[in-house]
């Protein structure tokens, strides 16, 4: 499957130091989860482009048109490679 871009919609840490990123189409239909510990830090960017086989569907309604305003926005005021 070809690479697909995606917009980081949602970043959350957990008190166990953890770092989960949350990137999504702009139609906010897929998404991308990716988990790295906190201390490692790491350039966090706008976007990302990764294989379409990896993302998941947006099984909710809500989070879906969540995801697709948040990518909208990202992607209006960002270039993908921004440090976020």
């Amino acid at each position: 499957m070809d690479d697909v871009r995606v917009w980081l919609v949602e970043r959350t840490y957990s008190d166990r130091d953890l770092l989960t990123l949350v990137y999504a189409t702009p139609d906010g239909e897929r998404y991308l989860r990716k988990e790295r510990a906190g201390r490692l830090g790491g350039e966090t960017t706008a976007a990302i482009d990764v294989d379409g086989e990896r993302l998941s569907p947006v099984s909710d309604e809500d989070d879906q048109e969540r995801y697709a305003a948040e990518a909208t926005r990202m992607k209006r005021k960002r270039d993908p490679n921004d440090t976020v």
